[in-house]
């Protein structure tokens, strides 16, 4: 009896000390959403005026026959975009990017064309070099705190890549996977469309606002040229800003359920521990009683 006393006291101060760990994280995690919500407003203001810029000139040139905004009339290979997380500990925040990337990967494939893939975060490295799975280019180490240096490298590369071409090497159509943030509760993967472009609009401007009137100089095409990048670089980062919110959620998440679970354990335990030193008492008394007996007769 006195062993199993032993082995209960130790599970509740291993669950108890667990207990410490994850809330800590919890709170720390609960600390970064509000951070991670804090660059993402800074960034819209940005976002929103090159937006509403690259939609006025691509609606008042009608005649644009630019490589970025041109549908392909073959797509032979697209590339996917992935991103995931640097750590753990977020639930299922990488794995159900990787499902979406893996769903859409299939439907492109069924399609006729092949798959490229450009992976952001160690999770989503180390889940293709695990499985044996070649990609193209990668992406590490800042996942939590999005740097503006690191969407324009991707974008770079991407577009690089686009401008080749299927036919010579490169894409013909790339998209974005990544977690778009909703609230603090709910977070979805979603799936964007980068090229050729789909201008989004953050906020719909409202019905009574007239278009403005743009005068270019020099002409269209050498405005989209400087434009069409810093736009895509701008969604992006946006893209990276939105999963970065999403993954502190889902970590805060996580770790108030394993919060929890540490509580039921320790109840768990305790209970048991409690009827192990009932039992142990009782049979000390049996004994007692016993022996007294004995020593009567």
């Amino acid at each position: 009896m006195g062993a199993q006393l032993r082995v209960y006291k130790q599970k509740i101060k291993s669950a108890q000390t667990t207990k410490k760990i994850t809330r800590a994280m919890e709170l720390i995690a609960a600390s970064r959403i509000q951070k991670a919500q804090q660059r993402t407003a800074a960034a819209k203001p940005y976002d929103e005026a090159i937006t509403r810029a690259v939609a006025a000139v691509s609606a008042l040139s009608t005649n644009i026959d630019h490589p970025l905004l041109r549908e392909r009339d073959q797509v032979r290979r697209s590339a996917i975009v992935v991103f995931a997380s640097d750590r753990g500990l977020a639930g299922a925040f990488s794995s159900a990017v990787l499902k979406e990337a893996d769903q859409l990967a299939n439907l492109l494939r069924d399609r006729g064309g092949e798959v490229d893939f450009y992976l952001v975060g160690r999770k989503a490295v180390n889940y293709y070099q695990f499985r044996n799975r070649p990609f193209v280019a990668s992406w590490t180490g800042d996942t939590e705190k999005p740097s503006a240096e690191v969407a324009h490298e991707i974008g770079e590369k991407v577009v690089e890549s686009y401008l080749k071409g299927g036919a010579d090497g490169g894409v013909d159509e790339i998209h974005l996977v990544y977690t778009k943030f909703v609230n603090r509760v709910t977070q979805k993967p979603d799936v964007l469309r980068l090229l050729p472009l789909q201008v989004v609009e953050g906020q719909a401007a409202p019905a009574s606002d007239a278009t403005p009137l743009y005068e270019f100089e020099p002409e269209t095409d050498e405005v989209l040229d400087l434009l069409l990048p810093r736009y895509i670089e701008s969604r992006i980062y946006h893209s990276r800003l939105e999963s970065a919110a999403s993954e502190q959620a889902s970590r805060q998440r996580a770790m108030k359920a394993a919060s929890d679970n540490a509580d039921k354990l320790i109840k768990t335990y305790s209970t048991l521990m409690n009827n192990a030193r009932q039992a142990e008492i009782t049979q000390q008394i049996s004994e007692i009683v016993g022996g007294a007996d004995a020593l009567a007769n």
